[in-house]
């Protein structure tokens, strides 16, 4: 079993993202992560979805949501070379100027962005892949995360390959 992230071209139109994640969950998966936008294509969007599961299961799932009328194209982007991201914000407590400035330093470390300052806390944002934002937050958990908030893994493939294709 392991993490799939699955790219699926969609006609933008209402009630498909419902008709995707209940497949998902007809069929016992659990989403672990979820990320809906517009796309290049007029009139469609892209859903990356994470799940976990072996490549079985996962074929079976891609193989239902091509059924699905409004699914264009479905890819499993996990065995090939891809780019992935998410963005994620962190609210840490900070009420001293020394825990100030150790987060600060981390922040410049991960390359994240101080986005707020109040009078007891820091609210940071950082982009990057899923090893890099897990080190973040192992490291700001010792001054206390109020809130955490992860937009959900997008991936792209690397080079000319596209998914764009239709069914």
């Amino acid at each position: 079993m392991k993490a799939h992230t699955l790219s699926i071209l969609v006609e933008n139109k209402a009630g498909v993202l419902s008709r995707v994640t209940g497949l998902f969950s007809r069929r016992g998966f659990n989403i672990e992560s979820l990320a809906v936008g517009p796309c290049e294509e007029q009139d469609m969007s892209r859903i990356t979805i994470v799940v976990i599961g072996d490549d079985a299961q996962v074929e079976q799932v891609m193989k239902q949501l091509n059924k699905l009328i409004d699914v264009i194209k479905v890819s499993d982007l996990t065995d090939n070379e891809r780019v992935e991201r998410e963005l994620v914000m962190f609210k840490v407590t900070a009420d001293q100027g020394t825990i100030r400035a150790e987060i600060m330093q981390i922040a410049t470390i991960f390359r994240a962005q101080i986005v707020d300052v109040g009078a007891k806390s820091v609210i940071l944002q950082v982009v990057g892949d899923t090893d890099k934002i897990n080190a973040m937050e192992k490291l700001l958990r010792q001054f206390g995360i109020k809130e955490l908030i992860r937009t959900g893994r997008i991936g792209i493939l690397r080079g000319t390959k596209t998914v764009t294709s239709s069914k």
